[in-house]
């Protein structure tokens, strides 16, 4: 069961990327444009008084920022990620598996936030029996 379970969050993972690649690509921004413009041309607006005209051109704006923002966040966190991978890299005393922990499974993130809170539970411990024996 546990195996099946792996397997179908890993599916999840590979599902969920390549659906972010999509949605934050130029060509789905483009096609999204053109089938609004083709909705919007194939409107009969005589029937239609100015309140519908307005909320259908709000929908078409709403729906094209979907793919503006996916694109920018996507940007966004590329470089992010570059950035905390180079002060990694650069620094000596720093653990080397966190670099590309945005292609890391959801398990092995999760390791990892188990081991940093282990870690930063054993620096906290010592800090704390100081005060405690100044009191």
């Amino acid at each position: 069961m546990k195996n099946t379970y792996q397997n179908l969050e890993a599916f999840f993972e590979k599902i969920a990327f390549a659906i972010t690649s999509i949605l934050g690509s130029s060509i789905t921004f483009f096609l999204a444009f053109m089938m609004i413009i083709f909705w919007f041309l194939n409107r009969d607006f005589e029937t239609l008084d100015t309140n519908e005209v307005l909320r259908d051109m709000i929908h078409g704006i709403t729906f094209l920022s979907l793919f503006v923002i996916q694109k920018e966040f996507s940007r966004f966190s590329g470089s992010l990620h570059l950035k905390v991978n180079e002060l990694v890299v650069s620094t000596k005393t720093a653990n080397k598996a966190v670099i590309n922990v945005e292609s890391k499974s959801e398990k092995e993130i999760h390791d990892l936030q188990k081991e940093y809170t282990e870690l930063a539970d054993q620096i906290q411990k010592p800090k704390e029996t100081k005060i405690d024996k100044k009191a």
